[in-house]
């Protein structure tokens, strides 16, 4: 006969401690699941017209300027191409492009190139080679200081113009030429110049190239397997054949701007340029008292799969990967305040990137939070390999100065996007962007025509805790070094053009900057200032003459590193008041007296730090005061 066995019940508390045990579980697997916030501590820029840098890629945006122009002269001839009918053989519908300025110059002798290699270098490794050494420079980390480290660097690029150049004239091949115009090197050739040991890796995956790179080395840095890590994409236009080649697939805009979600969008415009950011994982830059400028919540990656055709945007693919980075982040729809679209300004793909935006993110969106939308597009034309890391800069830079741009070229809504009675909301005007209780979140989009998708959410950094250290110290030592007296002039003159900006950085920040955070090379110059004033008196001076007298100018005719000694005076050089500027204004100074007065105490009939006063009654010529 069997017999039936009743559980015993569990009593109030032990019940209530199986409830606390459960919920504990179910929040470690939440942190689990949540991926590990990855910082930016710098980030570097070319783009179209005069965006040179991330300060003037701000102005361009503030200013509402479109970059596209006509094709420069130096690329190739636009009326032999060109034919407003798009099916014409050979030619092209559009006169149009974001080019950068300056594009063949270069620095090989900085980088240790030689001028026969250079010359076969792709112009695209050398803006890399620029732009990743100017992001370091933004993080305040000089290159030597990453020497051998597990530093990664992860390339975005899609294009070949120079090696298509290059390949015209077979008998113009010489060693240089392989690596040269590899796609493989791009990426090898910055950690070889930087000798870095950490992952080093070149991808395409056509328009969302350098947004995955992004999420690779988040990746890389959560395994542990990088430390720190440089991200992002370059896109050159040196040559027709590929404009060609789109606009027989009618994805060019006739009148060569991006008319993102407007009714007359026709295709995109091409534009070029290179993005680098630096990554480090939040926990080891908030230790480290790294300048963060956003925080990487989460990312994510998939692919279309088999959609109505292998270069048409997939929907349905699109609000997954946005889902997907939303369950990396642990965030939830709402949490999402403005996304910075892929908008390419096509018929197909605008009203599909937004349908996927009502679905993943529109859900329960009350109208007075808003979801604001918009593509830098619309600015300086598609960047193809590079778009994903401009549209990032972009938002960081939003971030760093509390406002969105306007979004250019939308005179009528696309009546596809079907957008009336959503709380989906595309800003033409600059507006505001002020900082709320929690920190404010956006999302980045890059879709390639390929169907690989990539987003990425970024959020606010976390507030810095300002150290105060009483009294200002009264000068200051600003150093600034490169490699000939040219260089240093035109270096000073950068410093002069950020100060005149009205950069809000202190004298204390400048000098600290100048001399911890940049590499120092042996054409040297150093100013002992007391105000920023003076700072920029002796700058100017610098940037007009590499031979000013108004500064201190050396040459280091070797690259060891000197000794240093110390000379002790011994007793008889004391004076009252010794040290009291050093002991009210030099942190570590002051730590180090503290302890030996701490130390003397039973020694002295009169503390330590009373001897620094002005008037001592003598005691400090007295040897017993003296020798302390």
């Amino acid at each position: 006969m069997s017999v039936e066995r009743t559980p015993n019940p569990l009593t109030p508390l032990q019940h209530a401690f199986l409830l606390l045990k459960q919920t504990q579980a179910k929040l470690r697997d939440v942190e689990q699941k949540q991926a590990e916030p990855i910082a930016i501590i710098g980030m570097a820029c070319r783009f179209p017209g005069t965006a040179k840098n991330p300060r003037a890629f701000w102005e361009l945006l503030c200013q509402g300027q479109d970059a596209v122009t006509e094709v420069p002269t130096d690329r190739w001839d636009v009326d032999e191409y060109y034919d407003p009918d798009p099916a014409a053989p050979g030619k092209m519908n559009t006169r149009w492009g974001g080019f950068i300025e300056d594009v063949a110059d270069f620095d090989a002798e900085f980088f240790g190139i030689s001028p026969r290699e250079a010359v076969r270098v792709d112009p695209q490794q050398r803006l890399l080679l620029e732009v990743s050494w100017e992001a370091l420079e933004d993080a305040g980390i000089p290159s030597s200081r990453l020497a051998q480290s597990q530093t990664g660097v992860y390339v975005g690029v899609v294009g070949s113009d120079y090696a298509f150049l290059q390949s015209k004239d077979s008998t113009d091949f010489d060693v240089f030429s392989g690596t040269g115009c590899s796609h493989s090197i791009l990426a090898n050739r910055v950690s070889y110049a930087l000798n870095l040991n950490g992952p080093s890796l070149t991808l395409d995956t056509a328009c969302s190239s350098s947004l995955v790179t992004v999420h690779l080395a988040c990746q890389s840095l959560r395994r542990g397997e990088s430390n720190l890590a440089l991200a992002g994409g370059v896109n050159l236009l040196l040559s027709p054949e590929m404009t060609i080649v789109l606009t027989k697939g009618y994805m060019m805009s006739a009148d060569g701007h991006c008319k993102t979600f407007d009714a007359a969008a026709d295709g995109y415009v091409r534009g070029e340029g290179c993005g680098m950011v630096v990554l480090k994982r939040l926990r080891d830059a908030v230790r480290d008292g790294d300048r963060i400028a956003a925080v990487i919540r989460g990312s994510a990656i998939n692919h279309d799969g088999r959609s109505n055709g292998l270069s048409a945007p997939s929907g349905p693919a699109q609000e997954s990967v946005i889902r997907a980075c939303l369950a990396d982040a642990g965030l939830s729809p709402t949490d999402i305040h403005y996304i910075e679209a892929h908008g390419t300004g096509t018929r197909l793909g605008d009203p599909i990137e937004i349908e996927a935006l009502r679905s993943a993110l529109c859900q329960g969106r009350s109208p007075d939070r808003p979801l604001v939308v918009s593509s830098v597009k619309t600015n300086i034309g598609h960047l193809e390999s590079a778009a994903g890391i401009a549209g990032l800069i972009k938002v960081v830079l939003m971030l760093r100065h509390n406002q969105i741009p306007a979004h250019l070229n939308l005179k009528s809504i696309n009546p596809l996007l079907r957008i009336e009675d959503t709380p989906i909301e595309i800003p033409t005007t600059i507006r505001d962007w002020p900082r709320s209780e929690g920190p404010r979140r956006a999302g980045v989009s890059a879709f390639g025509f390929g169907g690989t998708n990539a987003h990425i959410i970024l959020e606010d950094p976390p507030a810095r805790k300002l150290k105060t250290e009483g009294i200002e110290r009264p000068r200051h030592l600003v150093c600034l070094s490169a490699r000939s007296p040219q260089a240093l002039s035109a270096q000073a003159k950068r410093y002069v053009e950020h100060l005149n900006s009205d950069c809000g950085d202190s004298l204390a920040d400048i000098a600290f900057s100048s001399t911890a955070g940049r590499e120092h090379f042996n054409h040297r110059a150093a100013m002992i200032v007391s105000s920023l004033p003076e700072l920029q008196k002796k700058l100017q001076s610098l940037a007009l003459d590499a031979d000013s007298t108004e500064v201190d100018r050396n040459h280091l005719q070797t690259d060891r590193a000197p000794k240093v000694a110390f000379l002790f005076t011994g007793q008889g050089s004391q004076y009252a008041g010794m040290g009291r500027l050093l002991y009210e204004t030099q942190p570590t100074f002051r730590a180090v007296i503290d302890r030996c007065a701490e130390i003397l105490e039973p020694y002295l009939d009169r503390p330590l730090v009373s001897l620094f006063a002005t008037d001592t009654n003598g005691h400090v010529d007295q040897t017993g005061y003296t020798q302390p």
